[in-house]
């Protein structure tokens, strides 16, 4: 009998992880059997249980893969502030994107049935995608996160549904239209962040430099310094 490493076997173990995540995009979790994810992995399918214990833990591995991966390659690169949300929001609504499904987003391929999934499929994916929202919201609100996350959220919410409606649609002018509109859509939003947050900031620049003037004590008036 062959003995293998810890290295190889966990090699190996990386590589259906991988394989797996981009055949549920292309065939969905339901769509892709065991079989199918091993000889995509190169390895037959009785070699399975000495990797995972059940399809359902192989899945809810992957969808955790695919959300870190899509964290770490477009929202960790990208530049700070809204210029970075922009460039989120264009590679999101490209055609290339779009037509990708393998290496595309697995928000937009899998939402539906990780909805229908084990709660370990949904952990993983909640835990994916606060990763994500985080990111957006440190750049909506870079001195206040935390108070973005909602809005965050929704952003997230707006990508995936219109990548999912382009997707199924099979008219490609329309589609690609969809798509357009979508990025006028996106960073009209962001752009409306962008003035609550300026205006947060000068309301509360005007209300630290307001003192009460000696004069006005009485009347409980306020004047501004200038």
């Amino acid at each position: 009998m062959v003995r293998y490493t810890k290295e190889h076997k966990e090699e190996t173990r990386r590589r259906i992880i991988t394989t797996a995540g981009r055949r549920l995009k292309r065939n969905g979790i339901d769509g892709s059997g065991v079989a199918t994810l091993m000889k995509d992995a190169g390895l037959t399918n009785g070699t399975f249980y000495a990797y995972f214990p059940s399809k359902d833990h192989l899945v809810a591995t992957a969808v955790a893969d695919q959300m870190r991966a899509q964290h770490a390659s477009i929202v960790a690169q990208a530049a700070p502030g809204r210029a970075g949300l922009e460039q989120i929001v264009r590679w999101y609504f490209s055609p290339e994107q779009r037509d990708n499904i393998e290496d595309g987003c697995p928000n937009a391929a899998l939402l539906d049935e990780i909805a229908r999934s084990t709660d370990p499929t949904r952990q993983a994916y909640t835990d994916g995608a606060l990763v994500l929202i985080d990111g957006f919201a440190a750049r909506l609100a870079p001195h206040d996160p935390p108070s973005a996350r909602l809005r965050a959220l929704g952003l997230l919410g707006m990508l995936a549904g219109t990548l999912q409606l382009s997707r199924a649609l099979t008219d490609r002018q329309l589609a690609d239209q969809l798509l357009e509109q979508g990025v006028r859509n996106a960073l009209a939003l962001l752009d409306d962040e962008h003035t609550e947050c300026v205006a947060a900031a000068t309301d509360v620049a005007g209300d630290t430099a307001c003192q009460t003037s000696p004069h006005a004590l009485g009347r409980g008036e306020r004047t501004r310094t200038p």
